[in-house]
Order: C-alpha cells, then structure tokens, then sequence
C-alpha cells in the first residue's frame, strides 16, 4: 500500500488507512517494534467517566466504541517486542513486563483511572512511571481525547534501545510518532481518521523541524577497586 505522507528525510512515514489493511501488505522486517496505544472499547471518544458524566463530547467520532481485538490479534503475528497500553482489557499471552504509568497526585480522585497499563511482549520485571501530566502541563493543547505525554512514550521508548522503526498502528494524534523522532528513531503511523491523521502529521513535522540535541556523552563505569590483601 501507498503511504499516505513520507517525510523529506524518510524517517516519517505515515498511512491514512486501516490498520488492517496496511498490516496485511508490510514487508516483514519492516519494523523493528510496535508501540502503540489502541482504543479499548470503553467510550472514551465521548469522555465518560466511572460516575457516567460526560466530561466533553466529540459526537462524530466514535473510534472507541468497541476495542479492535482482531487487530491486536494480527499485530501478535508481526512477532517484533511491543508494547501495547490497555492490555488489561484484551485477550493478550500472560507476561511478566507491565509498565505501569502511574499519573500522580493531581488525577488521583477524578473520574479517569488512576494509572494505566501496558502489556509488554518481552520478558522482564514491572516497571512504574510516576508523572504528573496535569503538574507537567502536558495537557495544554490537548488534541485527542487520550492523548498519552510524550514523557510516556519515550519511556516506553527507553525499553526498546536496538529498535530503530517504530511502528503504531493506532497513531491518533501522533505521540509516538514525536517521541520517536525525538530519540533519533524511525516511524511508521496509521489512523483511520482524517482529522486526527492531519493533526499527527502536523505534530510529527514540527518535532522533525526542530534541532536535533547531541548525543549524551556515555558515562564511565565504576571502577571497582581490588580487596587490600
């Protein structure tokens, strides 16, 4: 299938499509892993919390009104690591790694989950994230409903160190997308919809535009001295 954008450089490549669709056509070894942060069938484009409220209203979307568990499915046969937040709500292999992003003082007693999880493919211990987005601001400018802190997505990011293209197959407005670019990496995003496709095209175009920060020097390793005999 066609991508829909490529950025001038090649590091951004992105489809206007469904998923399905273009996970049927990739080459395999196209990707390196899969992040991304699917709709979990609980009514989230309409902003309901547990007390039933409505905290907002996007009428004429209804991306969440049921999760895509076939999707989910077919991403398993891509047989890369990935990480998949809401994985408590789909029929997923037991795992060991869960990250955990634990939202701070300032969401604690709202109407939206304290934290959130994601299942994580590869082996190894539960991780927890402590970040604060109201505290942090990263909700100013806030264009998707769910919208993750790019904060987030780079730690997500930070277990997959050899992964060097990033595929979401549930781009929504991009966070992924900018946290990879941010850490050198490659991407390959798809939305179904136009309007969230346009908005992460636009997000990812700026943090292509921005300067590239140099490369931490490595830090030596202790040494540690010899026992006096």
């Amino acid at each position: 299938m066609k991508p829909t954008w490529v950025s001038d450089c090649g590091r951004a490549t992105l489809y206007l499509a469904d998923c399905m669709d273009v996970m049927r056509e990739m080459e395999p070894g196209s990707v390196d892993a899969v992040v991304t942060d699917p709709p979990y069938g609980i009514g989230a484009e309409r902003g309901i919390g547990k007390s039933g409220r409505l905290k907002f209203s996007n009428s004429d979307k209804d991306w969440d009104r049921e999760a895509n568990d076939e999707a989910i499915q077919s991403l398993l046969l891509i047989n890369k690591p990935m990480i998949i937040w809401g994985g408590n709500y789909f029929n997923l292999p037991p795992s060991r790694m869960m990250l955990i992003w634990d939202k701070g003082a300032g969401m604690r007693g709202r109407d939206f989950a304290d934290c959130e999880i994601a299942w994580c493919s590869m082996d190894g211990n539960a991780r927890l994230l402590s970040h604060d987005p109201l505290a942090a601001r990263d909700y100013i400018g806030k264009q998707h409903p769910t919208q993750k802190p790019i904060a987030v997505m780079e730690w997500c990011l930070s277990f997959l160190p050899t992964a060097t293209t990033i595929l979401d197959p549930f781009m929504g407005s991009g966070t992924t997308g900018v946290a990879a670019i941010r850490l050198k990496r490659r991407f390959i995003g798809v939305e179904i919809d136009p309007d969230y496709f346009a908005i992460a095209r636009k997000r990812i175009e700026e943090a292509l535009a921005m300067p590239e920060q140099p490369d931490l020097p490595e830090m030596p390793k202790p040494v540690q001295e010899g026992l006096p005999l």
